[in-house]
């Protein structure tokens, strides 16, 4: 999955950002307003990290210009405040969750997957396609009830087509989604990931779950 966080305290948002991508998100920073409604413009995001103090431009003014433009990627605010009218402020302005700093990475990592699964429609945080399941929780996979091993990134991949099974998603999408914005998008790596998944997920079994669809890109589906 793909994060942006827009927070101008530097220490801050590089910490937020270590501890997602150790997690296996893909993470973009702005540090002001500006920057950070160029980059939710002109990328795709799972969800946006914002905080409401901000440079240039405010956390809910540039909340409330995405939304103006129908950008519907689910918002997590951040905020040194604490009361009810700064809440309903935020939550108003079409935030999906409020967090009150200090607050532990652990609280904001669980809020960020949960607004994620609503997004996608994913009730549960184990996807179940035929006989593979992904738990996301605990980043595990098992096909047939034996355990799969997967590099931080083939399971990132995994879990991406997972959130989308049944559909088709093109490799460029699937390189906006895994990679931040300084990643080269004509290189072939996620070819050869989806060959390391095929390898793991599909080469002991009749019946192929990751399907390559010409011109278009991979889809996961029974």
């Amino acid at each position: 999955m793909k994060l942006l966080i827009v927070e101008d305290e530097k220490t801050l948002a590089n910490l937020i950002k270590k501890g997602f991508e150790e997690e296996g998100f893909a993470v973009d920073i702005a540090y002001d307003g500006e920057d950070g409604l160029y980059f939710a413009k002109n990328n795709t995001y799972d969800a946006i990290i914002l905080d409401i103090m901000l440079p240039i431009l405010d956390g809910i003014s540039l909340l409330k210009k995405l939304r103006d433009q129908n950008n519907s990627t689910p918002v997590i605010m951040l905020t040194a405040k604490d009361t009810v009218k700064d809440k309903v402020l935020g939550l108003d302005s079409g935030s999906d969750d409020y967090l009150t700093k200090p607050f532990s990475f652990e609280e904001l990592l669980s809020r960020a997957k949960a607004i994620i699964r609503r997004r996608y429609a994913i009730s549960s945080p184990i996807i179940t396609i035929g006989e593979l399941e992904i738990d996301t929780a605990e980043k595990t996979v098992k096909r047939a009830s034996a355990a799969i091993e997967l590099s931080a990134k083939e399971y990132a991949l995994l879990e991406f087509l997972a959130a989308n099974k049944n559909k088709v998603v093109s490799r460029t999408k699937i390189i906006e989604h895994l990679y931040n914005e300084d990643f080269d998008l004509d290189s072939n790596i996620i070819d050869v990931f989806i060959n390391k998944i095929r390898n793991k997920i599909d080469r002991n079994f009749d019946k192929k779950l990751i399907h390559t669809v010409r011109g278009m890109g991979y889809s996961i589906r029974e």
